[in-house]
């Protein structure tokens, strides 16, 4: 892979260099913890004397500032021996800790040339020189304080990212809950790096029992220490350099990005049964949605990390596709899935399929929220192209307030509010979520509400889709007549798109045309924006939770209308023709294809959005309901049988 025009080579000489001062800290060093608290029972507090033999109290200095210095005895550590302890079976070094041990060297050393090449473009190696010979002015005092700081927080990122980089290939299922770290000082890099590892050296005495431990160990430090990192990155000063800079690391084909963790694109073969869209029967707006955002995402461009159609509007970056059981949920996400994945095959992309279960829920606290970070961050990922999908969402996220809830469905619940339309989310058009259930009445009105589009599953509809279906399903070990029919033909797609949006010209379900009737009568023809608005008004007024995220979920999908076209198909076959221009060649074919928006369209996104409103609210409300009938029911009875037994 070449460098692009923001990228800055890291060269292997400026790492090999550190390879000595890398491998004495695994040697050994000694650190005295100034914040945490020694975890492992090897550096708790000593052992009690014999009895008899008085404890002599601890001498308190009365030298201004000492007074607060820790004299907490410094501990020696030694990474190379604790990594070689971890199979008490074997004496001799295992591949995976001499794995281990190269990777953790590699990584503080490509940290101790960042940290070097950072200092020396600001000026902080010739002030670090300075200081050393007593000549530096008071006035740069503070700017040399902040400066070493700045530095800490870099070299110790970049520890953790090139761990996690070059270790990720090693690990298997294993996971340990290694805890938040603690021990991350920041007055100069070398303490700053002896306090991680430190830190990793009472979680690897703690936690890697074996060789596959020891690897979820290192791994799981590595996360910990990005997101404590970076949350610290966020406040500091003199980092702004840092954050908006790329380095390239060649031969570990490893790019740090500011403080972004680096994650690897590839993720192997996919194993799942991919359909093609013909074999997804009825489902038309749907199939038509699934079909165009397929093709939308992998306008993304992977230097400008942005895609035109998430700058230009359209974009869908989250979605919710609900119907009834077996109307065919799974068939769309595999023949999404499918079309994405040959795309990427096409282009040379790397994608990410991910799907968020049921098994995903923890009992154990905070592990959850700790699944639902990780799914959201892989799919995330700037680096692939991404398909995040939640099936049975009603299922793995509780709605709040919900006695029935699990503590885990409620944290699953606040990450994915938070990561799709939180104070931090940026969307950049690389991926998409798709949210899938059988009751979406039973999903938190705030997270539904997230859902930008709305995918309306309710499968095989009319006669032709029946025959189509049964014919699909049988196969070709049957001699049975087709009769009269012409297969397939009732699932052209533009045919039955055009007849689905037309449908929603007027509203469907009861409520809402009570609404239409009613706005229709005080306002005549809604045919401009200030009775397209008024319509608005009316239906909020008969459901209080159609709010002004309603109204954003209405414009981005009249936006995706505006963009309702095909990406020609040798755009898809030919990656030269599209996928490979540049980002504002990109913008400017995708420009001459776009539709001006309509009045008509503006009206049916609005009765379709609000009629899926309408429908899981009077679910919910009917199902609430029901359940009380039931309780009263249950009430009644029991007090019956209980007059009873007392007479």
């Amino acid at each position: 892979m070449s460098l692009t025009s923001d990228q800055m080579e890291l060269r292997e000489d400026d790492i090999r260099k550190h390879y000595a001062a890398a491998e004495g800290m695994l040697e050994g060093f000694d650190h005295s913890p100034r914040i945490a608290r020694p975890r492992h029972q090897e550096q708790a507090a000593p052992a009690e004397r014999s009895p008899g033999i008085p404890r002599t109290r601890r001498l308190r200095s009365t030298t201004p500032g000492l007074a607060t210095r820790t004299t907490a005895r410094p501990d020696g550590v030694h990474l190379i021996e604790r990594i070689t302890a971890c199979d008490d079976q074997d004496p001799l070094t295992s591949p995976l800790q001499a794995t281990a041990q190269r990777g953790l060297r590699r990584a503080i050393a490509i940290a101790l040339a960042v940290g070097e090449a950072w200092s020396a473009q600001h000026g902080l190696a010739e002030m670090k020189r300075t200081n050393l010979a007593g000549s530096l002015a008071s006035s740069r005092r503070t700017e040399f304080s902040e400066l070493l700081a700045a530095e800490a927080l870099i070299v110790v990122h970049v520890l953790a990212n090139a761990s996690a980089w070059l270790l990720a290939e090693h690990g298997d299922e294993a996971q340990v809950e290694v805890g938040e770290p603690e021990e991350l000082l920041t007055d100069n890099a070398q303490l700053a790096m002896h306090g991680v590892l430190w830190e990793l050296d009472q979680m690897i005495a703690l936690h890697a029992s074996d060789d596959t431990h020891l690897i979820a160990t290192l791994s799981a430090w590595s996360e910990q220490l990005l997101d404590k990192v970076a949350l610290r990155a966020q406040n500091a000063p003199r980092l702004g350099s840092f954050t908006s800079s790329v380095w390239r690391v060649e031969a570990d084909d490893l790019t740090l990005r500011g403080f972004e963790a680096a994650r690897r694109g590839a993720t192997g073969n996919l194993s799942m049964v991919f359909k093609q869209p013909e074999e997804v029967i009825g489902n038309h707006i749907a199939k038509h949605q699934a079909q165009r955002l397929a093709r939308m995402v992998m306008a993304y461009d992977f230097e400008r990390r942005l895609n035109p159609f998430a700058e230009m509007g359209g974009f869908i970056f989250t979605f919710m596709g609900d119907g009834k059981p077996g109307t065919g949920k799974t068939t769309l996400i595999q023949m999404m899935a499918g079309l994405i994945h040959d795309y990427c095959q096409v282009a040379g992309y790397p994608f990410r399929y991910q799907n968020f279960g049921v098994d995903n829920i923890d009992s154990y606290q905070g592990k959850s929220g700790q699944n639902a970070k990780a799914f959201i961050h892989n799919v995330l990922d700037p680096s692939v192209i991404g398909f995040g999908t939640i099936d049975d969402i009603d299922q793995i996220a509780g709605k709040r307030g919900d006695r029935q809830s699990s503590a885990g469905q409620q944290e699953v619940t606040a990450v994915l509010m938070e990561a799709f339309a939180g104070a931090n989310t940026v969307v950049r058009g690389n991926c998409t979520f798709g949210m899938f259930s059988n009751y979406p009445e039973n999903v938190d009105d705030a997270l539904r509400q997230r859902a930008g589009a709305r995918f309306l599953v309710d499968g095989p509809q009319s006669r032709e889709d029946y025959v189509d279906i049964l014919n699909l399903l049988l196969g070709s070990n049957h001699d049975i007549p087709l009769g009269e029919h012409q297969l397939y033909a009732a699932q052209s797609i533009k045919q039955a798109v055009a007849r689905s949006f037309e449908s929603h010209n007027v509203p469907q379900e009861p409520r809402l045309i009570d609404v239409f009737e009613r706005a229709q009568n005080k306002l005549g023809e809604i045919n401009d924006i200030a009775r397209l608005g008024a319509y608005l008004k009316e239906i909020q007024q008969a459901d209080e939770r159609f709010t002004g995220r309603a109204i954003k979920n209405i414009t981005d999908a009249v936006k995706v209308r505006a963009m309702d076209f095909d990406l020609p198909d040798e755009w898809m076959e030919n990656p030269e023709l599209f996928l490979f221009k540049d980002y504002d060649t990109k913008r400017a074919m995708i420009d001459e294809l776009r539709t001006p928006i309509t009045t008509e369209m503006v009206m049916q996104e609005i009765n379709r959005y609000a009629d899926s409103e309408f429908r899981y609210a009077d679910k919910s409300d009917e199902a609430a309901i029901d359940a009380m009938v039931r309780d009263l029911g249950r009430q009644q009875e029991a007090h019956r049988r209980f007059q009873v037994t007392r007479k």
